[in-house]
């Protein structure tokens, strides 16, 4: 498992523009975003002890989380993931679902993940079976991402962040959703070995510092 150096920073939506501006002068955009930005939708699995949402909170160093995801509202494509962190770095190992399989797992139909021969499913399902992990947020945020490839440098600008309180019908498109961080935007930098003087320069902040801001630990406010 490849781990990463990752910052975080809660920002405002005035930083977000300075930065946009800045980016674009350094960076690229992700060829994958459509005008520059793109769509998400997770959909964050959780026990009943809430043990992914407490450890982000106690800044636990070795923790983990699943979702699965899908862009721009298209169910085409559509992936579970596994999220990691250990000691301040990140990883994450992915596999694809088909929207047929993401309902089944919405619905709690598991049979055919242990059948499926993909080590991610399988692992899933083993936590859902042993530890009672179970869909439970829907996080919808826009995203504007830049690649810089020395260091293999990728910057996101993530804002508009929702969730979907207590709807967990991952691929309905009128599931109801409400703002959950009004007024605030994610910079997010991930990088491998080091990150270039010029795209630390330009994503500096004056009074700005690394955050564990969650966007779905925000996006459980409402439970």
């Amino acid at each position: 498992m490849d781990y990463r150096h990752e910052w975080k920073h809660e920002i405002t939506l005035s930083d977000m523009i300075a930065l946009r501006q800045r980016l674009k002068a350094v960076a690229r955009p992700d060829p994958h975003a459509v005008d520059g930005k793109y769509f998400i939708r997770s959909l964050y699995f959780e026990d009943p002890a809430d043990t992914a949402l407490r450890e982000k909170l106690d800044g636990v160093s070795r923790r983990e989380k699943f979702r699965i995801r899908y862009y721009n509202r298209d169910p085409a494509l559509i992936h579970l993931e596994k999220k990691s962190r250990w000691n301040g770095l990140g990883s994450k190992e992915s596999a694809a679902l088909s929207a047929v399989q993401a309902q089944e797992l919405v619905r709690g139909e598991t049979d055919w993940m242990m059948e499926s021969g993909v080590p991610l499913l399988q692992e899933l399902y083993c936590k859902m079976k042993t530890k009672g992990l179970r869909p439970h947020t829907i996080v919808d945020y826009m995203r504007e991402p830049f690649i810089f490839r020395p260091g293999n440098v990728r910057v996101t600008l993530d804002y508009d962040i929702r969730t979907g309180l207590s709807c967990t019908d991952f691929l309905n498109s009128g599931c109801v959703t409400i703002p959950a961080a009004l007024g605030t935007a994610i910079l997010e930098v991930k990088w491998d070995a080091f990150l270039p003087e010029v795209i630390r320069d330009a994503v500096q902040l004056k009074g700005r510092h690394a955050t564990a801001f969650s966007k779905y630990a925000v996006c459980r406010i409402y439970g």
